[in-house]
């Protein structure tokens, strides 16, 4: 994960605002920095999406290919993630350090999104047992400045709701066998429902300003669920959500939490070496569940699409 050096005194500073929920530009605790969503984006894919959000830049794109169901569900198809981190971003991420955090976002990726309970995948099921559609995610991640988890969760959502996929007919051969023929009309195509899709958003806890004249700060953790995930860094004994990277290096621990639109909490994960007591779980999970989030978890539907 980038990461940036901060002396005593700017913790200081960034942890006093943080008290008074007045961070260093000018957000709340729980304020959103702007955040711009493009959508076909890309030319040669199914589906695309750039998200701006602050200064961090990820830019997604979907191919569709036709693939053999996994045996032990056969009337399914899947999702498959693979996260670029640019060193363009950073020169951190340049040789294992972009390898490893590639590695790492594409795993928590794949365990919020390729369930049944966030992506219709029986409706990726061409012919059980034989042919299905695999959605391969490429992301990429062109700038960083902090909170990937949220930037890449909104970019892959607004991604699959821009993806089309052809209409296949299925007719049998002369010697009886299925041979599928793929509509070569743009507008014959599937869309897919991301209404459950989730998202993510980061919380970060933080110390208090006093405790960093006896402590050394840790690093920051994540949590995780299975489908909308909000990513709280806990930074001085608050937590603030779309941490910047100065504020992540001042937090404690993060955790991240997958929720739906409909306020169901179905993912939690921590990461990082840092600790979150059951106390601020439950008041960072609460948080999560606020009316406020409800436009970054409102789900789209194919209307919109077509609007």
């Amino acid at each position: 994960m980038a990461t940036v050096k901060v002396s005593e005194a700017e913790k200081v500073y960034i942890l006093h605002g943080i008290r008074d929920d007045l961070r260093v530009d000018g957000r709340g605790c729980e304020d959103y920095r702007h955040m711009e969503v493009e959508t076909d984006v890309v030319s040669n894919t199914d589906g695309s999406a750039k998200v701006s959000l602050g200064h961090t830049v990820v830019l997604v794109g979907i191919k569709a290919e036709i693939g053999k169901p996994r045996p032990m569900v056969p009337n399914e198809g899947y999702l498959e993630f693979f996260v670029d981190c640019s060193a363009n971003a950073t020169p951190e991420f340049e040789g294992r350090g972009g390898e490893e955090l590639g590695t790492e976002l594409s795993n928590t990726l794949y365990k919020v999104f390729n369930n049944k309970h966030s992506v219709d995948l029986k409706g990726l099921c061409i012919s059980a047992g034989e042919h299905c559609w695999v959605l391969y995610v490429d992301v990429l991640l062109l700038q960083c400045d902090g909170n990937l988890y949220d930037a890449i969760s909104i970019a892959v959502k607004a991604a699959l709701f821009n993806t089309k996929i052809p209409r296949v007919h299925i007719s049998a051969d002369d010697e009886g066998g299925k041979e599928i023929e793929l509509s070569d009309d743009p507008y014959d195509c599937m869309r897919l429902n991301v209404e459950n899709v989730p998202c993510i958003v980061t919380l970060c806890k933080v110390r208090s300003p006093a405790d960093t004249q006896k402590e050394e700060f840790l690093k920051p953790v994540v949590a995780q669920t299975e489908t909308y995930t909000l990513f709280f860094p806990q930074v001085g004994h608050r937590h603030v959500v779309d941490a910047t990277l100065q504020e992540k290096a001042c937090s404690v621990a993060s955790l991240i939490i997958s929720v739906t639109h409909k306020g169901t909490v179905t993912c939690t994960r921590k990461v990082g070496g840092g600790s979150l007591d059951p106390e601020s779980i439950f008041e960072m999970t609460e948080v999560s569940l606020r009316p406020s989030f409800s436009t970054i978890c409102s789900p789209l539907t194919t209307a919109d699409a077509l609007a």
